[in-house]
């Protein structure tokens, strides 16, 4: 874990967290194990990190694909800062005051993008409640600057909710990402313990109101299982996504950072896994990622790719049907 303080700062990443009783870390079961990461190419995309002075949630929500993805030069920048104003049960990434926008950050981001040769991007960031727009025009201008320095690059995002931020939503999606993700992280019940600041039905609008401004830009969202939750509840938030016309689905493995966070309730094995993505597909999402170790811009690459051939597809089979009437 990269710490991005300065000597002398404290160290306390959950200063919020630090009352409550440990939940000991579960051993994690043989299908969740990773490799360290030692490739060449993994630390050349971390110094460029470093020199580009960017943060990425990579590092600092501790994600277990980071040796994959970055010995591939996929890095997941993280915009805003590296400090978050919600406290989510489930969140690695610090929580306390931001600091003030890096007004260059645009600029950087695109450079990285640019010298990184990335086909597809992910962008996302911090919630920065702080801000009276949500941070909405700094994604727009992270948005034109990758337009400007990589033009061939799709761009996909996962933004906050923008709760408590009218005419937010609207200005990202004036920028218009190539995909629009704003994951829901899990089921209703659990929202009050796992994600106390956010609201279901706020982040379920916010995907419904992307597609009614701009049908042609893709949504995605994602759970995390392994929190408590049970079928029925993940199969409704599957009927609830499809209803908002959500077109990519993710779902992976919760993993505890740390004794203060919360607990793993259970490890969903391959298997199950496997029967939910058989679920998503049956209920008309264009694209499915389900494992444990699947993340939200895990293989978002080739993902992107597959997601726009099936709605290509889609779209083909659809004039057909119409044709023959």
């Amino acid at each position: 874990m990269i710490d991005h303080r300065k000597k002398g700062e404290a160290a306390q990443r959950h200063p919020e967290k630090a009352h409550r009783p440990d939940n000991p870390i579960a051993r994690k079961p043989d299908w969740i194990r990773v490799r360290a990461p030692n490739h060449p190419t993994y630390h050349e995309t971390r110094k460029l990190m470093r020199d580009n002075k960017l943060v990425t949630v990579c590092e600092e929500a501790a994600c277990p694909n980071i040796g994959e993805c970055w010995s591939q030069r996929h890095a997941t920048m993280m915009i805003m800062g590296e400090i978050c104003t919600r406290a989510c049960a489930f969140c690695n990434v610090t929580t306390g005051l931001p600091h003030a926008l890096d007004a260059d950050e645009p600029e950087r981001v695109a450079d990285a993008v640019a010298k990184l040769g990335l086909r597809h991007v992910v962008i996302t960031s911090v919630d920065r409640d702080d801000l009276p727009d949500g941070g909405a025009h700094h994604f727009a201008r992270v948005i034109g600057a990758i337009r400007a320095a990589a033009p061939d690059t799709t761009i996909e995002i996962l933004t906050p909710d923008f709760l408590r931020k009218p005419g937010s939503l609207e200005v990202v999606v004036r920028a218009r990402p190539d995909v629009f993700n704003h994951n829901l992280e899990t089921v209703p019940r659990l929202y009050p313990s796992i994600r106390p600041g956010a609201r279901y039905y706020q982040s379920m609008r916010l995907l419904d109101d992307v597609k009614r401004m701009d049908p042609s830009i893709f949504t995605k969202s994602g759970l995390m299982l392994g929190l408590g939750e049970d079928r029925p509840e993940i199969l409704q938030v599957m009927d609830d996504l499809r209803i908002a016309d959500v077109d990519f689905i993710t779902l992976g493995q919760y993993l505890q950072p740390t004794v203060k966070h919360a607990a793993v309730a259970r490890f969903v094995t391959p298997e199950e896994f496997a029967d939910y993505a058989g679920m998503a597909r049956v209920k008309g999402f264009l694209q499915v990622s389900s494992s444990p170790l699947t993340r939200s811009s895990y293989h978002a690459d080739s993902d992107f790719a597959e997601l726009r051939a099936a709605r290509e597809q889609r779209l083909r089979t659809e004039r057909g049907a119409t044709e023959m009437k």
